[in-house]
């Protein structure tokens, strides 16, 4: 029962090492991205900062592509608006 209970907390820190890892990342892609677009708009305004949950959803790579080559248009046309889902009934 002993060796259970010791797998059983092993694995809950596994899991608690594993999220936080995920979420520190997470948190280091969003300030990246905020930091471009700051570099590259002089600021994130509200309309702006729409754009950055959908970019942290991209790759890295597609990412970083988007914010290098597109103008601050086109990313607020491709990723600032928010799509409302439709219920069907």
């Amino acid at each position: 029962m002993q060796e259970g209970i010791q797998q059983g907390v092993q694995q809950g820190i596994q899991q608690g090492i594993q999220q936080g890892v995920q979420q520190g990342l997470l948190h280091a892609q969003q300030r990246w991205v905020e930091g471009v677009l700051k570099s590259r708009f002089g600021g994130i305004d509200k309309t702006l900062a729409k754009v950055i949950d959908p970019l942290l959803k991209l790759s890295p790579e597609a990412a970083a592509r988007w914010l290098v080559e597109s103008s601050r248009q086109e990313l607020v046309a491709k990723f600032g608006k928010r799509t409302k889902k439709t219920v069907a009934v």
